[in-house]
């Protein structure tokens, strides 16, 4: 629990919130802690697709090039890595849901969605550099 005003603070800055339509639309009709998470886990779901369809896009486009290919397959490894390093160094305690209580699902799928939406913006760029 000590990290939640962190979290809340973050996903409320303009830039970090989670205000896709789907997501605003799911929180509207949540009652519940569950259903709360289950919008967050629906958010960080759909935004995890987001990345997948970049990066196949990106790696369309780059095929032509191996060398390209593998550079940015590493990149994309190197950074699933580092995503989850944060995580954990966000929420370290082994019994999270514990420590955290009943809003860690939640908590936690939001700031997946806010780093992944970040990770899209970066190979969004890095598409963009193939497509001229």
């Amino acid at each position: 629990m000590k990290y939640l005003p962190l979290v809340l603070l973050l996903t409320s800055l303009p830039g970090f919130s989670q205000d896709s339509p789907q997501y605003t639309a799911c929180n509207k009709k949540a009652k519940i802690q569950l259903e709360f998470n289950a919008c967050a886990n629906e958010e960080a779901t759909r935004v995890d697709a987001e990345l997948n369809d970049v990066y196949r896009q990106l790696l369309s486009k780059a095929a032509s090039d191996p060398e390209a290919v593998g550079k940015i397959k590493a990149a994309e490894r190197a950074w699933m890595t580092y995503r989850d390093a944060y995580m954990e160094a966000m929420y370290p305690a082994k019994d999270k849901q514990v420590e955290y209580g009943s809003m860690y699902p939640m908590e936690s799928a939001l700031l997946r969605a806010k780093l992944t939406k970040q990770q899209v913006a970066a190979l969004k760029d890095l598409l963009h550099q193939y497509s001229e």
